[in-house]
């Protein structure tokens, strides 16, 4: 064959070329073996001819304008694949563990019809408690005498506004009316603010017959000695034992543990150059002598004698 009627025969079978997607789709039926492999053994002339000569460039089939956008789409859609996957990871690093109830972040929350941006940055609301109903001033007084009638040592306003769930500004008002009323009526108990807090006493006099039921001939009395220290600790506080001693002039250290142990006294830190313990009085100490703080202590001048310098200097 010339090399004329070879391109020829080379033209002829690009021209007729027909591209893989628009060829016909072979029959369900398998060809015959034995004549599929009289094929394959057999090769006809125009075969040899092709193996003989170099291959030919297939041309590209034209792409249509739908081809274009769906190539166009893919690649958009390929590089927003690894952003968004990133972005999904974040947000569910951010979320931590699905409260239970709450599906997870991907199929299970679209399969429950959460999106996924809107599952991923879902946040638990809970809902703020109900503030407690107000009291009537009638409710407000009589929850006030009840708890006023059962505590063992002064309540502060703020503490019966919480435990009442009320307005602090409405609980004081209401304090000052019982009291007020107490007094009018000439009970023989009042209510009197001691020690910060609010609680019942009985009135002064009444305060025989008081004592004669509780004492019952029993003297629960403090020594002179332990008046003196328990003076000096109002007076000084806060105070060092060594202090106290020589202010009255004897060894306290007795008289310093009994009165701790009465609760009229406690300790209050260590000195800074010394690390001696401090001394001051307790609430109950204020709360015995009707005071609310020891501000309110009579002053010293009045008892003390002309002479006390030249006392003082005699003494040293």
């Amino acid at each position: 064959m010339s090399d004329e009627d070879r391109r020829d025969s080379l033209a002829d079978q690009a021209a007729a070329w027909v591209p893989p997607w628009e060829r016909p789709r072979p029959p369900a039926a398998e060809p015959d073996t034995a004549e599929a492999a009289s094929d394959v053994t057999a090769p006809s002339p125009a075969t040899d001819d092709l193996a003989a000569q170099p291959p030919v460039q297939e041309p590209e089939p034209a792409a249509l304008p739908g081809d274009l956008d769906r190539a166009e789409s893919d690649r958009t859609e390929s590089g927003r694949a690894e952003p968004d996957r990133a972005e999904s990871d974040r947000a569910e690093s951010d979320r931590g563990e699905p409260e239970p109830g709450e599906p997870f972040v991907g199929e299970s929350s679209e399969a429950a019809g959460v999106p996924r941006r809107q599952a991923a940055g879902r946040r638990r609301v809970t809902a703020a408690p109900e503030p407690a109903p107000e009291l009537s001033d009638t409710e407000l007084r009589g929850a006030l005498e009840a708890i006023l009638l059962v505590v063992d040592e002064p309540v502060s306003e703020l503490v019966l506004a919480q435990v009442l769930e009320q307005r602090a500004e409405r609980v004081g008002p209401v304090l000052d009316e019982i009291a007020a009323g107490y007094t009018a009526a000439g009970h023989g108990f009042e209510l009197r603010r001691a020690a910060g807090g609010w609680r019942l006493y009985t009135r002064p006099e009444y305060a025989t017959y008081v004592e004669r039921f509780v004492l019952d001939g029993q003297s629960v009395r403090l020594t002179q000695a332990a008046l003196e220290t328990l003076a000096v600790v109002a007076y000084k506080q806060p105070v060092t034992r060594s202090r106290i001693s020589a202010i009255r002039g004897v060894n306290c250290d007795g008289v310093i543990r009994t009165l701790v142990t009465r609760g009229l006294v406690e300790e209050c830190g260590t000195e800074t150059d010394s690390g001696a313990f401090l001394y001051k009085t307790t609430t109950l100490f204020l709360e015995k002598l009707g005071l609310n703080t020891v501000d309110e202590l009579p002053p010293l001048a009045p008892f003390l004698p002309d002479d006390v310098e030249e006392l003082a200097d005699a003494t040293r």
